[in-house]
């Protein structure tokens, strides 16, 4: 097994199905798969570009459970890609949930949110362009001029 700064460890409700989702949406591949006694999968370990996953199975017995049982998950996985809109499509083929569709963003990144079938949302992105901290201060306090503090 291999595990750097960077693992994520996250629980789905069927571990092989989730594994071989990634590899279908993200291109991801697989280098490490664990069984329990019983032959039950516990965990597998897979690589997007330099992201480590550990996608594990749900086990009540141990209080792990997925999204789905907590009625979703706040947060998501950033993905960074050379190609947003191939990757975009093979998720979104593969059965992602679109929740924000993919647009170009001030920040300098074209970005979208997906939610995947195991209920992990994940926001692509693609660096097009740089973008000063002065620029981008200048830019949001203008994107956010309508909120009210609350």
């Amino acid at each position: 097994m291999s595990f750097n700064s960077h693992t994520l460890h996250l629980t789905a409700r069927g571990t092989h199905e989730a594994s071989a989702w990634y590899q279908q949406a993200f291109g991801a591949a697989e280098f490490t798969r664990l069984v329990v006694p019983g032959g039950r999968l516990i965990h597998v370990q897979i690589r997007i570009g330099t992201l480590t996953l550990m996608p594990a199975g749900e086990f009540p017995q141990m209080e792990s459970f997925g999204p789905g049982h907590f009625g979703g998950t706040y947060g998501a996985i950033y993905l960074h890609v050379d190609d947003v809109d191939d990757t975009w499509q093979r998720a979104v083929g593969a059965g992602a949930t679109v929740i924000r569709s993919l647009n170009d963003t001030f920040w300098g990144e074209r970005e979208g949110r997906l939610l995947d079938p195991f209920g992990h949302p994940w926001r692509l992105t693609q660096h097009l362009r740089d973008v000063t901290l002065a620029e981008l201060q200048e830019l949001m306090t203008e994107a956010f001029s309508g909120l009210t503090a609350g």
